[in-house]
């Protein structure tokens, strides 16, 4: 069976568990894919195939060729590469629940939002220049980008303004929610890249859920006992002796000279 499967970015909501706790997710719309065929992987000992989904209207010569050779009645719009273990046929269709169940952990790929060109302030996260000192000028600016004489030139990699964003981003070990089959729609928890709308790789991941207990919120508020209560000993307090006055002493106090 895949490991992966191709899907479409639909929005980001959230859920709350069984235990009242907020949980930001995202759907995912993953329809049917096809296998378009086995790619022979040489020297690496990972199997890979080329799984394809939708349908479009003019496809290019290449993809309608292996449609033709997988029996597919229609060529897919969008083909991608997936490891694979077990036994496939191209042609076989792999549906949502096939793959994912609740609780599995993925990894997803995805192209992430463009920003356009931008500063060194937005894209690299500088501090920018002094405010004061007649240095107006010198807010966004990302100052000094190399010596004079030596080396006298600009080292490569050097962080300076341009595209941000638009760049492939895998995010790794997230949670599978809930799995609808009959909508073909799948909740993951957090955020994944890129915008409404835009293809997703959701592959299997090697990583395992970490064990964590969530504490249960009680219903009807409990009040703690005391130590005395909970151990099952109760202490008497002591009787309060009362103070009795002699009659000698009231007759000493009372008591006058007679004579």
């Amino acid at each position: 069976m895949v490991k992966g499967l191709i899907g479409k970015k639909i929005e980001m909501t959230q859920i709350f568990n069984e235990h009242r706790r907020h949980i930001p997710v995202t759907k995912i719309l993953i329809e049917p894919n096809f296998i378009v065929q086995m790619i022979k992987s040489g020297e690496s000992k990972t199997k890979k195939a080329q799984v394809g989904t939708g349908i479009t209207k003019k496809p290019k010569k290449p993809n309608l060729g292996h449609a033709k050779t997988a029996g597919l009645k229609t060529a897919p719009k969008i083909i991608r590469e997936v490891e694979y273990d077990g036994e496939i046929q191209a042609g076989e269709e792999i549906n949502l629940g096939q793959v994912f169940k609740k609780g599995s952990i993925v990894n997803i790929t995805g192209i992430s939002k463009g920003k356009g060109f931008t500063g060194v302030v937005k894209r690299w996260g500088f501090a920018g220049g002094p405010r004061t000192h007649g240095q107006s000028d010198r807010e966004r600016a990302p100052g000094s980008i190399g010596a004079t004489t030596t080396p006298g030139r600009v080292f490569k990699g050097m962080k300076m303004a341009g595209h941000k964003g638009q760049d492939k981003v895998t995010i790794l070990g997230l949670e599978v929610i809930d799995v609808n089959n009959e909508k073909n729609t799948m909740l993951v928890k957090g955020s994944v890249p890129g915008a409404r709308g835009s293809i997703l790789i959701v592959h299997k991941s090697a990583k395992k859920k970490k064990a964590f207990h969530e504490t249960e919120i009680p219903s009807v508020p409990e009040i703690s006992a005391t130590k005395e209560e909970t151990s099952g000993e109760i202490k008497e307090e002591p009787a309060q002796e009362e103070n009795f006055v002699s009659a000698a002493t009231s007759t000493e106090t009372t008591g006058g000279n007679n004579g």
